[in-house]
């Protein structure tokens, strides 16, 4: 299987910043006396908070809990994909992040000393679609041309799918889901794999377009569903030793709102996605918000993306999960 990647430049990209130290004095996380204004970054466009903390933020109650720290501006700055916030993140222009499991990782067996605060989802789902009829399952797909996400959630759901099948793709070519139709109606890729997470439940879009679905982590790969992660540096949680539990409270408490208010919060995933309103509330999952900080659903998933990628070598050097997880009591 032939990858046209951006995974191994942004792996590359990763590591360069963590030998040369790359930030600026003035400007890096791990160096200022006061938060003030917390960088937060997140995967999408708009440079706006999704999900149960953006929630959070348009209800005003989140600037609130983090005000005693210090913080009194939230900044959000939005990235195509994990990769390239990973480098924002090493480079020391984010405070915190909200991503996918895949390059959160990636990251972290690259030598980026980072900490996992918690779980912000749960159980994510993506899939595969195709315009070609004759295309019906992961088998037909051999030797094709599919376009995924390098990097991403996405990406390690669709490498898995194919091993498990035992399908040999012929190039996963790089292409963001924005990018995505025209190459599938056109016929330069064969299939896509999509997202099936708001506010960019692609997945759903398209077969709301006419494509048709040739596979799913839902109905055919539940073992390989993805999870999001908040993730700080730890240079970052050192110098604000009340940060990570603050998080952790302010996160958990988005996301028990977000079920106590399940119409409201739908409601509010309608008004932030530019995607129909019907494909926006069948994608939303109330069973995808965890309420405590590490669930063991999403400890188990976490596990299995991570030997994943140590197996395909995509994470360089193996790390102990618990070590990374912050923890109160650990600090």
């Amino acid at each position: 299987m032939r990858i046209l990647t951006r995974l191994l430049p942004a792996v590359v990209a990763v590591a360069a910043l963590v030998l040369s130290g790359c930030s600026a004095d003035d400007g890096s996380s791990a160096t200022r006396a006061q938060i003030k204004t917390l960088r937060i970054g997140t995967i999408g466009s708009g440079n706006v908070l999704t999900g149960p903390l953006g929630f959070a933020n348009q209800r005003n109650v989140l600037l609130p809990a983090l005000q005693p720290l210090g913080v009194d501006k939230i900044e959000v700055s939005s990235f195509p994909n994990g990769p390239d916030l990973n480098q924002a993140l090493v480079g020391g222009q984010l405070d915190v992040a909200t991503y996918g499991d895949t390059p959160a990782l990636v990251a972290r067996g690259s030598g980026l000393k980072t900490r996992l605060l918690g779980f912000a989802t749960v159980g994510l789902n993506a899939g595969v679609v195709a315009k070609d009829p004759n295309i019906h399952t992961l088998k037909d797909l051999a030797g094709k041309k599919i376009g995924v996400q390098l990097g991403s959630y996405i990406d390690r759901y669709l490498e898995g799918a194919l091993q498990a099948e035992g399908v040999a793709a012929g190039q996963l070519i790089h292409l963001l889901s924005t990018d995505a139709e025209a190459p599938l109606s056109n016929g330069d890729v064969d299939a896509v794999a999509l997202p099936d997470t708001n506010p960019t439940s692609y997945l759903r879009a398209f077969l709301a377009k006419g494509f048709h679905q040739v596979d799913s982590i839902v109905d055919n790969h539940p073992g390989l569903a993805g999870t999001s992660s908040a993730v700080s540096s730890q240079d970052f949680l050192d110098s604000h030793a009340d940060f990570g539990t603050t998080w952790q409270t302010a996160l958990n408490a988005a996301n028990k709102y977000a079920h106590e208010h399940w119409d409201d919060y739908v409601a509010y995933e309608v008004s932030q996605s530019k995607l129909p309103e019907a494909v926006v509330r069948a994608a939303a999952q109330r069973d995808n918000f965890p309420e405590e900080s590490f669930p063991a659903r999403g400890i188990t998933l976490l596990t299995g993306t991570k030997q994943f990628l140590v197996d395909q070598k995509k994470i360089r050097t193996d790390f102990d999960l618990e070590g990374w997880f912050y923890r109160p009591k650990q600090g």
